[in-house]
């Protein structure tokens, strides 16, 4: 049985618990859709990778060089608006981060020399940085510490959608359109998903003078102790908020091994379509559905790695993303000495791939919410993105040069030292629960 039970409707009405059904699911739904339209007009950079490189004679460590600053300013990025998203509302962030980021997609299609490449990629990945906090936020508002690594891991798959959604469409624009439209179409369909994202996003349940999640589900009765007190953190100053996030341990160790995690996703994200073209054979068609099939693999592994640690780990994040870590390694090593011309095979690798890793990046930003507590969420969630983002600044610019200059078996040697180092981190978190769920044990083992 859960330590932590929904109240009977003593407390609220019927009618108040509907409603704040209502707003879980639309809150929800909002979200999924709104960073799906990031991804959207996130990824579709690195699948015209190859054919900007052929048109405009640009290297890969050139391309590689333009990542990495666009991850380096993500990554700082993702730090202050996980900040700001503490401390004000959701939905301006996400809806003006969108937007803007949109319009840079639009110029990006414009753009025919690296100068021009750099600065819009840079400004829009600066953009992008404002998606993920105000998620953080609303997802640590809406439901409750025992739920929240499924609830999430759902949310997450929104990434995989988005992906998927332009890894299939991207073929048919650059084979009809060119890959100016492949920035064009996506920016504008981006600029209408807005529009609806700030019609049907809100911020938290107090905004909407709502109970707390905690007072709606019980936990606030179990969770009021001397450790942990949803009264004491409403108190808490922004100073205080980011000393919550940054002087506890275990936000350092996932964030650490977050650096780690987005070394492997971010190479196959950024270089998975130019690297199945010139090491494994494959044409741009089939490069495309095999990144498609790794951005859906991803959704179904992050649900079940969400579902896992809750339901098996019982809040335990950091067992899932360990496991997850050391298979990753081995199915990157199956990859790298996988034949040429294998296509089933390097299909089946890039679902593993994409399965694999995914889950321990969503529970990265999870447990982070976890150990730092739901008032510095968002907080919490930014440092460990900016520690992700490091590492992919550095799968950025580190896999074009090393592909360019010593070829792809190196970058594989890469990945796989990346996922067990990852897996290392993750490990010093293995026993490590929410201060919520941990005093709720102590209290049922006292009762």
């Amino acid at each position: 049985m859960s330590l932590i039970k929904r109240k009977n409707n003593s407390q609220y009405s019927d009618s108040c618990n509907k409603v704040f059904s209502y707003w879980r699911v639309r809150t929800m739904y909002s979200i999924f859709i709104g960073y799906a339209s990031f991804y959207f007009i996130r990824q579709n950079f690195s699948l015209a990778i190859p054919a900007i490189c052929a048109d405009l004679h640009i290297t890969k460590s050139d391309i590689g060089i333009i990542i990495s600053i666009g991850s380096i300013l993500y990554g700082v990025g993702k730090g202050f608006f996980g900040l700001i998203g503490d401390r004000y509302s959701a939905r301006y962030i996400m809806v003006m981060g969108l937007l803007m980021s949109a319009f840079m997609n639009i110029f990006l299609g414009f753009s025919s020399i690296i100068p021009l490449f750099t600065v819009f990629y840079a400004l829009s990945w600066c953009f992008q940085s404002m998606g993920w906090p105000p998620c953080a936020k609303l997802l640590t508002h809406w439901f409750s510490p025992n739920e929240i690594g499924t609830r999430w891991s759902l949310w997450n798959a929104s990434q995989q959608i988005g992906s998927a959604a332009i890894a299939f469409l991207a073929p048919i624009i650059l084979v009809h359109f060119g890959w100016r439209y492949l920035f064009f179409i996506p920016g504008m369909i981006a600029i209408l998903l807005a529009g609806f994202l700030f019609n049907r996003l809100r911020d938290t349940p107090e905004s909407l003078k709502l109970p707390s999640v905690e007072k709606i589900t019980g936990l606030a009765s179990v969770a009021e102790t001397s450790k942990w007190s949803i009264e004491e953190e409403k108190k808490l100053s922004f100073i205080e908020t980011i000393k919550m996030a940054l002087n506890n341990r275990f936000v350092w160790y996932v964030g650490l091994a977050n650096f780690f995690v987005y070394i492997c996703r971010m190479t196959f994200l950024n270089w998975g379509p130019t690297f199945l073209l010139e090491s494994k054979g494959s044409s741009l068609p089939s490069a495309g559905v095999q990144m498609a099939l790794f951005d859906l693999a991803g959704m179904f592994g992050g649900i079940c790695a969400g579902y896992l640690s809750d339901k098996v780990f019982k809040g335990r994040r950091g067992p899932v993303s360990a496991l997850s870590m050391l298979l990753l390694a081995l199915i990157v090593s199956w990859l790298w000495i996988s034949p040429k011309d294998a296509p089933i095979t390097n299909s089946i690798c890039m679902i593993f791939i994409g399965f694999l890793v995914t889950g321990p990046q969503i529970l990265v930003g999870v447990a982070a919410s976890d150990y730092a507590s739901k008032k510095a969420a968002a907080t919490a969630s930014g440092f460990t993105g900016t520690f992700g983002y490091a590492g992919s600044a550095i799968s950025g610019f580190g896999a074009g040069l090393i592909s360019d200059h010593y070829g792809w078996n190196n970058v594989f040697i890469i990945i796989i030292v990346a996922a067990v180092i990852g897996a290392l981190f993750f490990i010093l978190t293995w026993n490590k629960k929410s201060r919520v769920l941990s005093d709720a044990e102590e209290r049922a083992k006292q009762n």
